[in-house]
């Protein structure tokens, strides 16, 4: 697969036919939201935070029970914008683009941190892959891996997406299409699959 260059990005994002075009929005600054070979994204205003002296352990086992009971260990924040969130060392979070974003069926990226962050500790997008057809704001794990707190702005620009051309088409049919906002995850689906790896209960 071969990584677009700005060139070609600004191709694809004019492409006429809607299902061929790469989508993002909103747009502020072409200049600033493309680089050689990657686009900018920016930190959306909602965040995920773990309430880690409410429960033990995370078990994926008792995904249901956890999910009737998602305030016991979830607190969903929203920010106004220039608002500022502390994240402290060894605190993980989830957040999300400020960006919509929507890929066509013959292109996927990687999300990658920015380095100005990383040099700061911060650790961004620990699961990279975006498949092709996906839409939606892309869900950014973060986590402060420095020795002193890092205040995080929305709307700074966060990582960095960069993209491939897939050998043939494909469409992302999982369950996070469409976000809007960060998304805990969904092992629901899963438990049954996986039934054979659990332990016996019991």
């Amino acid at each position: 697969m071969s990584v677009l260059t700005r060139q070609e990005i600004i191709a694809y994002m004019n492409k006429e036919a809607i299902k061929d075009r790469l989508i993002i929005t909103p747009l502020f600054d072409l200049d600033e939201l493309i680089d050689p070979a990657s686009i900018n994204v920016r930190l959306g205003n909602e965040f995920i935070i773990m309430k880690k002296e409410s429960f033990s352990a995370l078990d994926i086992r008792k995904q249901k029970e956890l999910a009737t009971g998602i305030e016991r260990y979830q607190e969903n924040v929203r920010l106004n914008y220039r608002e500022e969130f502390v994240l402290h060392p060894n605190q993980l979070i989830i957040g999300s683009t400020l960006e919509y974003v929507g890929l066509p069926s013959k292109l996927m990226c990687y999300v990658v941190g920015k380095s100005t962050w990383g040099r700061m500790g911060l650790i961004i997008a620990t699961a990279t892959k975006v498949d092709p057809g996906f839409k939606g704001c892309i869900t950014l794990e973060m986590i402060n891996q420095g020795e002193v707190p890092v205040i995080l702005y929305p709307g700074i620009p966060i990582a960095q997406l960069v993209f491939h051309e897939t050998i043939g088409e494909a469409e992302y049919k999982g369950k996070y299409n469409c976000a809007t906002g960060p998304q805990f995850p969904d092992f629901i689906e899963n438990i049954e699959d996986w039934k054979f790896w659990h332990p016996k209960d019991k």
